[in-house]
């Protein structure tokens, strides 16, 4: 919308015979009467200019052409701010374009011929899928809806880690139960998983097995088993929520000796150690991160001889920059916040451009039952279960409850609310709107034999009150939505806006008679609340919920 007005401020100060390195900045004022657009650069300008700000903007003004029909009128305000209103007709001219590019409506081609990765979820397969685990499960599944509209080839990607000591605890806490089952009265460490599907893997083996092993010390079968079961499990919970992942990559095999001897682990430690930034102290392997400014040096492998999570980490992106992606993207919980900077800087010193990952924190969930908080453990086996939260308020509310609040933000989830079926519960909010056009739109099918294939859609240029130009002005907001979101890769972006859309249009839908105008402003009516329903739409499908025709 505003890619005719930039040019004509530049072609104003250049036929002022201004000269200057300062940006020419345009923004939406917060308060719609001044203006649809406002520059301040009279008042950027107007010391080196030696001039009254308020009188180098009337210049200006002056001196600004557009083309025919765009901008209905150009004001001077405040201490010097050039406020531009756009003509309706014009608004409203381009609201047609919702309509022809329908649901590659807000797409671009930024991304285009570039390959992602994103990498989100990759819960360790040692227990049910929790709410936490969920929240940055569908962030990065929106994340990677949002590159798809900006062209990029996405790559959605489950890193699992069937690696380390927490895989041993994991065959234990089977054995245990196992033996237990057998008759064995073994005691049960604190430190051990103790959930209830701990038991009911114990059961199944013992129901195809029986006592045959209890005298086995191997825990691979425990492992094995107790892996293969849960993470079949992960993936049905993620598919309720339509999280499916188009890879996944296995953290053993960083571990796994290859033809030249080394495992990918080995090769990390030799190239850092090639680069100066690798020593032994203390009996442990050290990431020499006081080179780089921190107070103190990481470890890579324990005195143990037990990998910490940075190595395999740092592996495992190198692997990623191998794959020759153009960009990563990286969805971790708060308890990565410390450890993924140094997998960063190993990252750079191997000589990788680090420009290309981006990563995004999600913070920690808790859940209101009853009015009140409660933070549960995984271990402990009382975990909030993601299964439980959507069985309870549904796939739709689930996934916008997550993202409806920004990443950096801790999220209690309100699950009254979430179940609520009034204009306070937002994704109710949201599909009512959606569903109150569809219900319109038959309607209009009925009575006035409306088409929807774009016939007489030119009449929205008719359309001049304000419920009607805010809306329409708001509906071309959505491309740069996405692009902020993308920016930011923050979809609660996306959940604002479509909220204020909706809002929008319940206004207009109060305000505006429909059915009962004369027939051309009906028409241009329908063409706009069709316009609204392809944004609310396209918009569903990157949230990823649905779009209901009737409520």
């Amino acid at each position: 919308m505003q890619e005719f007005l930039l040019p004509a401020i530049k072609n104003a100060l250049q036929a002022a015979a201004i000269t200057t390195e300062k940006p020419v900045q345009l923004e939406k004022p917060a308060d719609n009467k001044n203006g649809d657009y406002s520059t301040n650069i009279a008042l950027l300008l107007s010391k080196e200019c030696r001039r009254n700000p308020k009188e180098l903007a009337a210049d200006l003004i002056e001196r600004m052409t557009f083309p025919d029909g765009t901008v209905d009128r150009i004001t001077v305000a405040g201490p010097g701010f050039i406020n531009f209103y756009l003509a309706p007709s014009f608004i409203m001219q381009s609201v047609e374009h919702v309509l022809v590019e329908g649901t590659g409506y807000g797409s671009s081609c930024t991304g285009k011929g570039r390959k992602a990765i994103v990498e989100y979820v990759s819960a360790n397969p040692t227990g049910p899928l929790t709410i936490g685990r969920g929240r940055g499960g569908v962030l990065g599944d929106c994340i990677a809806n949002l590159l798809e509209t900006q062209g990029y080839a996405v790559t959605r990607e489950y890193y699992f880690n069937d690696a380390g000591r927490q895989m041993q605890i994991l065959g234990e806490s089977v054995r245990y139960r196992y033996l237990e089952r057998c008759g064995q009265g073994t005691a049960f460490p604190d430190t051990h998983y103790q959930g209830d599907y701990i038991r009911d893997i114990a059961e199944m083996l013992f129901a195809e097995h029986g006592s045959a092993l209890q005298d086995s010390t191997d825990l691979g079968v425990f492992r094995d088993s107790a892996e293969a079961i849960i993470f079949s499990s992960i993936r049905k919970t993620l598919e309720r929520i339509d999280i499916r992942h188009d890879s996944f990559f296995n953290e053993h095999t960083l571990y796994t000796t290859k033809e030249n001897g080394k495992s990918a682990n080995d090769e990390v430690l030799e190239l850092l150690r090639s680069k100066g930034f690798i020593d032994r102290y203390d009996g442990a392997t050290w990431f020499l991160t006081t080179k780089l400014g921190q107070e103190k040096d990481k470890v890579l492998v324990k005195s143990t001889g037990e990998p910490s999570y940075r190595l395999p980490d740092i592996a495992y992106h190198l692997d990623k920059y191998r794959r020759e992606f153009d960009l990563i993207v990286n969805v971790f919980g708060a308890d990565h916040i410390d450890e993924y900077p140094d997998v960063v800087e190993a990252l750079r010193i191997l000589g990788h451009d680090t420009s290309k990952m981006r990563v995004a924190i999600n913070q920690f969930v808790t859940t209101t039952v009853n009015g009140e908080t409660v933070k549960m453990s995984t271990r402990k086996g009382n975990a909030d279960l993601l299964d439980l939260l959507i069985d309870d308020v549904g796939a739709d509310a689930t996934r916008l409850f997550f993202i409806m609040r920004g990443k950096d933000s801790h999220l209690n989830f309100d699950i009254e609310l979430a179940k609520k079926q009034s204009k306070d519960n937002p994704v109710f909010y949201l599909q009512y709107a959606h569903a109150r056009i569809c219900s319109l739109l038959r309607m209009a099918a009925e009575e006035t034999g409306f088409r929807q294939d774009g016939t007489g859609r030119h009449l929205m240029q008719k359309l001049a009150t304000e419920p009607e130009i805010q809306l329409g002005f708001a509906l071309l907001d959505y491309p740069e939505v996405i692009r902020s979101a993308v920016r930011l890769l923050e979809p609660q972006k996306m959940v604002e806006y479509l909220h204020s859309i909706a809002e929008l249009y319940h206004k207009f839908y109060q305000e505006c008679p429909i059915l009962k105008a004369e027939p051309e402003i009906c028409t241009a009516r329908l063409f706009l609340s069709l316009a609204t329903r392809q944004v609310l739409q396209n918009g569903f499908r990157i949230l990823g919920i649905s779009a209901p025709e009737s409520m």
